[in-house]
């Protein structure tokens, strides 16, 4: 079961990076100057994604 959770995640992670380099207006505005991000849109994405999926509807869990 892991690896089929780790293999989704991924996968996910493959497919959003590349829909967000092929196109750049879908992602979300950034500052030039401020606080720099240690988390990627497609990282954010996927993790979003993943606690959706895995059911995890708060930090706790």
């Amino acid at each position: 079961m892991t690896n089929d959770v780790d293999t989704l995640a991924t996968a996910l992670h493959a497919t959003t990076d590349k829909i967000l380099r092929e196109h750049p207006d879908l992602a979300p505005w950034r500052p030039q100057v401020g606080i720099t991000s240690r988390l990627s849109d497609a990282e954010l994405v996927t993790l979003a994604t993943m606690q959706a999926i895995l059911g995890c509807t708060s930090e706790a869990k």
